[in-house]
């Protein structure tokens, strides 16, 4: 399909070409190159026009057959495009090999995504990560280029901080790579101690999982009133956010934005972000968000499933979300095969059409182990006061001249630990589960 636009000398042009397997169905390959268009214009590009090839076999030194690598080049030559993007991971050598029969820049999936989080990545530690993919992908691409890039020069693909290594030698990309992974191991063993103080007396945490332009920072927003950057585009935020919310029934609960999972993720970017998916272990429960309105929906629920059952989290409690029912249109949807025993609840983050159905079981998930304890705390201990309110639900409190007697649900750690503080209820009862909250 052809675009006509105005052009601009600053604005770069692709042709897309995306690759259908011998026995795909043309939906599949549809769905693909759509989500490829979304990335390259993420970037800021623009798309010219898209082409589809059957991938009958890969050519070692072209990836495609020479002669359909001539024939994308006349149709460069004749949209005068700035460069072409191939949906598929392309060595050194097929790189190097396009760029001369096209003589213009030829960029794969995982450029693309790389330029992205080049653009998106503020925290330090997100941008010490970034350079590093960069300059991972870049060195085994430099042999020979020098005199190549300098005639393709910079723009999408070379952007960010891996921008000023491009003709410099191995050694001091080398030397950088070094440099980067001292760096960014000494921000993971400071975050250790942190990690480990803030746990001891720590919210209950949910991590919001799930594909990019999921819904992911919309649902934050809406559940907490924070204000994180959301947009209609894919990778709109990288780097971890955390913010707070109270529970129906008065308990806070953490909640982390993390980056969006997309298939066929380079492994280098996984690692990239790997300081994000820590978190997720140390949740009490995740959140996977879907966006039920989407035509792919089940290769994007397949993909996070896949990711997180990478990441060692495919027996964690979750909730399924299935976002954005503001835009089915009395369409029915929920045609994918879910995770078998996982709650599921319907929501619009942008409407908040379905959010109190979606606190409440976010509650009953949490304090399903919760147990009834009252406590006799004196006014001086003002830490453990402190977190019986952000992290216990209070049924009753009475001041008396020894302290504060407090009765409320608590998970069972906070039961342990504060277990000298243990004193008879009202009704003089032992400790006991709370499986369910009142309602």
């Amino acid at each position: 399909m052809t675009r006509f636009y105005p052009t601009a000398s600053e604005v770069e042009t692709f042709l897309l070409v995306e690759l259908r397997l011998p026995r795909e169905s043309a939906r599949q390959a549809q769905l693909r190159l759509a989500e490829l268009e979304r990335l390259v214009e993420s970037t800021g590009g623009l798309v010219a026009e898209s082409d589809t090839v059957t991938l009958r076999r890969v050519d070692p030194g072209y990836f495609l057959s020479q002669r359909r690598c001539a024939q994308i080049a006349a149709r460069i030559a004749e949209l005068g495009v700035t460069g072409v993007v191939f949906d598929a991971p392309l060595s050194p050598a097929q790189s190097r090999n396009l760029e001369q029969i096209c003589t213009v820049k030829v960029l794969d999936r995982t450029a693309v995504i790389l330029d992205i989080f080049a653009r998106r990545a503020r925290t330090h530690e997100g941008r010490l990560q970034v350079e590093l993919a960069q300059l991972r992908y870049l060195l085994p691409r430099l042999t020979g280029r020098g005199r190549e890039m300098s005639r393709l020069g910079g723009g999408i693909g070379t952007r960010g901080p891996g921008e000023t290594q491009l003709e410099t030698d191995r050694r001091r990309i080398l030397a950088r790579i070094g440099q980067l992974q001292k760096a960014i191991e000494a921000i993971r063993r400071h975050r250790g101690p942190q990690r480990r103080r803030r746990l001891r007396t720590a919210l209950p945490t949910a991590a919001i999982v799930g594909y990019t332009n999921a819904g992911k920072s919309t649902l934050i927003n809406r559940l907490t009133g924070s204000s994180i950057f959301t947009a209609d585009q894919l990778f709109a935020t990288l780097d971890p956010t955390t913010r707070a919310l109270v529970l129906p029934h008065g308990i806070r609960l953490a909640v982390i934005d993390t980056v969006g999972f997309i298939r066929d993720l380079p492994s280098s970017l996984a690692v990239a972000f790997r300081a994000t998916l820590e978190e997720m272990n140390y949740a009490d429960l995740l959140v996977e968000i879907v966006d039920i309105s989407s035509p792919n929906r089940t290769e994007e629920l397949n993909t996070t499933e896949r990711v997180l059952a990478d990441l060692g989290l495919g027996g964690m409690a979750r909730i399924l979300v299935w976002n954005k029912i503001d835009q089915l249109d009395g369409v029915p949807a929920r045609d994918v095969q879910t995770p078998s025993g996982h709650p599921q609840v319907e929501v619009s983050a942008l409407t908040g059409e379905g959010i109190e159905a979606l606190l409440l079981e976010i509650e009953r998930l949490l304090t399903g182990d919760y147990v009834l304890d009252t406590f006799l705390i004196s006014y001086d201990q003002l830490e453990q006061l402190s977190e019986l309110h952000r992290r216990a639900q209070i049924v009753s409190e009475r001041y008396e001249e020894s302290g504060l007697r407090v009765t409320a649900r608590v998970p069972p750690d906070m039961a342990t630990r504060l277990s000298r503080y243990q004193v008879s209820g009202d009704e003089d009862r032992p400790s006991e589960s709370v499986g369910t909250l009142p309602t």
